[in-house]
């Protein structure tokens, strides 16, 4: 059975046992108990809030939408309730011999930097007085180049060709008919080529996109990343910004050079845009194989306070590596009693971050 499988499998369990915990209203005392007992930081991590009234018809990662608007305003509205939203200032604050963190608290954070995080997600934000952290790839912001990964995706879904061909991962099959199947093949191939080298990766799909006649300069209403200008309003709002690297490589998948640079050059370019310092950065695809030892040094070198993962979990209080802290993935298909229960229960509730093998 695929891993994707056991996922589906799993997501219904969990969604059942939530839809139950609600139902008999122990979700609410249990989740305060857990969290007296727990003193912990959780961070909840989204990509795209957007509404895809068709999902047959969007030629894009429907993965990488966490929410709806309708979904997110809810799940926005249950964590101003029952939960303390606070900012990365709070905790390095609180780090520093602050004022220490209020009881339940919580952050929300985006990735990538799609536009639809403010044309959707940033509206509801600002009515219901939650603040976020937007963690933007600068290369993209500045560019408006789509994201290579999702990319990868669309022209997996749209190409009308007949097979796939990538050397580097001895990969030669044909496609299959149905969108459907493409996205299971287009995230299964993304897996394996997360394993290789960054330069790598994007050699593939920049080849691709030559091959297909699919060029990312062509661009796209729904792969979009913000502007400085839509930034610099979200900042003015209370939104925190940090970085996401320049061009979203995995940084463990880089050399030293080109790591420390992509870490440096972000940094300064959100630096001079928002005229305040960066202070936190979240690493591209964030797994284990995302960064290692080296990016965390380079990291504290380049003057960040703290630093965000993709491995699932909470963060005790201080966190043993505030370089390193933990995320709550959100997806789409989550109800809200779902969202409630992963918040309140994570334990219980998240899905446990694999090791990818490569």
């Amino acid at each position: 059975m695929s891993d994707r499988h056991l996922r589906v499998g799993r997501s219904s369990r969990r969604r059942f046992v939530a839809d139950t915990l609600h139902a008999l209203r122990l979700l609410g005392p249990l989740s305060r108990l857990r969290h007296a007992l727990a003193g912990d930081l959780c961070i909840v991590a989204y990509h795209r809030v957007l509404d895809v009234d068709d999902e047959d018809a969007f030629d894009f990662d429907l993965d990488l939408v966490s929410a709806s608007r309708t979904g997110f305003r809810a799940q926005m509205r249950l964590l101003r309730e029952r939960f303390n939203p606070v900012r990365f200032a709070d905790v390095a604050a609180a780090l520093d011999g602050g004022p220490p963190l209020p009881p339940r608290a919580v952050i929300v954070t985006f990735d990538d930097g799609y536009d639809d995080n403010y044309r959707c997600a940033f509206p509801i934000l600002r009515e219901l007085g939650v603040p976020a952290m937007f963690f933007v790839s600068t290369g993209h912001i500045e560019s408006g180049l789509a994201y290579a990964y999702d990319w990868f995706v669309h022209m997996l879904l749209t190409v009308p060709v007949q097979n796939l061909r990538i050397d580097e991962l001895d990969l030669d099959i044909d496609l299959p008919e149905t969108r459907v199947q493409r996205r299971l093949l287009g995230a299964a191939v993304l897996d394996r080529m997360k394993a290789v080298p960054a330069e790598v990766q994007g050699a593939v799909i920049a080849r691709l996109e030559v091959q297909w006649n699919i060029p990312r300069a062509r661009g796209h209403a729904d792969c979009r990343p913000m502007s400085w200008d839509q930034l610099r309003e979200m900042h003015a709002a209370g939104m925190e910004v940090g970085s996401h690297g320049v061009w979203h490589h995995m940084l463990a998948r880089l050399d030293d050079a080109s790591m420390r640079a992509e870490v440096i050059a972000s940094r300064q370019a959100i630096g001079a845009a928002l005229g305040a310092p960066c202070e936190v950065i979240s690493y591209p695809v964030g797994g284990f194989d995302a960064y290692d030892g080296q990016v965390l040094a380079a990291v504290r070198e380049a003057g960040y306070a703290l630093g965000c993962s993709y491995v699932s979990g909470t963060n005790r209080l201080p966190p043993a590596e505030p370089f390193a802290l933990r995320r709550l993935a959100v997806e789409r298909h989550m109800d809200e009693a779902w969202f409630a229960a992963l918040v309140g229960l994570p334990e219980a509730f998240s899905y446990p971050s694999r090791r990818r093998v490569g």
